[in-house]
């Protein structure tokens, strides 16, 4: 492992100019075209590595495979590694928040989240070749484009590649500025509750009207109450939208629920919990919209024999790697509930993903490109 250290400490310079020109590419989710901007990049980028094909994403930019050529002890089997090209950054942001190096960092928009994380695993996969190290199996790197949304064109097509696939490394953001690789995430849903009332004139007729802000209120105690912290269940009734003016009795309202579960079992007892309201005031009506987006990534023995793999690898360089769960999901959680052992939190270390201090540590470069290396070489 110590020669992946090597190479990477060599090629520093030329990992981090990688890291401006793809922070340079601006690629927020809902601009599809500057998504696919930055996908052409990345392959392009890529083309001494890998094939590239590109895939239609809908209203959303095009998702990229790159399946990559390093030489092979076998043709047999395949690991998967993801990553996401969108970020939740608007076009202009380098405008006020440039790329640069300080302090010992990058700084810039989208630079953790994650395009360190995918010039680490460019170099990564170089080292391979230039180094002539032989790899058991197939490498197939994933780019989609809109995961920082929830990936409803991407799913499909990770789950397809997942079931193909023997392992899967994400490269998201490592756990706070140790780096810790992620075993575990909790599962995501959202759910939507309209309670439709009856309106009337608050002043001149106020006992005909039914107030669905009245009975949406009584519903978010409810709600709030499936709160169970001592099982990582979190139910968040995060937005309350509803009435038209102060004089006219409210004739709906919508509730907008965000749910965490660290177990499917727990997202379905929620979910039946959610759809059983009922209304107080039998002159209003309840409608539950929504569900699970993201299954829960549950800590496997798999799951566990992937994190001491890439512990011992982190112990070569001299990194103490630790493992984390997280509240936040990413692509992983799909792969992880169709039973593929799945490794997360690859990518970068540093902090301030989504914020205006999102920044990388320079001096945990090198050992996450050999993390990586690492990890693809001996899997």
């Amino acid at each position: 492992m110590t020669d992946f250290l090597r190479y990477a400490t060599q090629k520093q310079a030329e990992i981090v100019a990688l890291v401006e020109r793809l922070v340079a590419c601006e690629s927020p989710s809902d601009r599809p075209e500057a998504v696919d901007r930055f996908t052409a990049l990345l392959a392009q980028e890529a083309r001494e590595l890998a094939a590239a094909e590109f895939f239609a994403g809908g209203a959303f930019g095009r998702h990229l495979r790159l399946e990559f050529a390093p030489s092979y002890e076998s043709g047999e089997g395949q690991i998967l590694i993801l990553g996401h090209a969108d970020t939740v950054w608007p076009l202009g942001t380098l405008e006020t928040m440039p790329f640069r190096q300080a302090d010992g960092r990058l700084w810039g928009p989208g630079v953790l989240d994650m395009k360190a994380g995918l010039a680490f695993c460019l170099f990564a996969l170089r080292a391979l070749r230039d180094l002539g190290i032989d790899v058991k199996r197939r490498i197939v790197l994933l780019v989609v484009s809109d995961e920082e949304v929830g990936s409803p064109s991407s799913r499909a097509l990770t789950e397809a590649e997942a079931r193909r696939s023997d392992c899967v490394l994400v490269l998201e953001p490592g756990t706070g500025l140790s780096g810790k690789l992620k075993t575990a995430r909790k599962g995501i849903g959202h759910y939507t509750v309209t309670v439709e009332g009856r309106a009337a004139h608050a002043g001149v007729d106020f006992e005909s009207g039914a107030s669905a802000i009245v009975e949406a209120a009584r519903q978010v105690v409810e709600i709030a109450g499936f709160t169970d912290l001592a099982r990582g269940t979190t139910v968040n009734p995060g937005i309350i939208q509803g009435g038209t003016r102060s004089n006219v009795v409210a004739a709906e309202t919508r509730v907008e629920i965000d749910v965490r579960v660290t177990r499917l079992a727990d997202a379905e007892e929620l979910d039946r919990k959610v759809r059983a309201l009922r209304p107080v005031d039998s002159r209003c009506t309840i409608r539950v919209e929504g569900g699970l987006n993201r299954p829960p990534m549950e800590r496997t023995s798999q799951i566990g024999t992937l994190f001491v793999k890439a512990r011992e690898i982190a112990a070569e360089v001299g990194i103490e790697l630790e493992e984390s769960a997280t509240g936040g999901g990413s692509d992983g959680n799909f792969t992880a509930a169709l039973g593929v052992p799945t490794l997360d939190g690859l990518g970068a270390v540093g902090e301030g993903a989504h914020a205006a201090n999102e920044s990388v540590l320079v001096n945990r470069i090198t050992d996450r490109v050999a993390l990586l290396a690492g990890l693809v070489s001996t899997l």
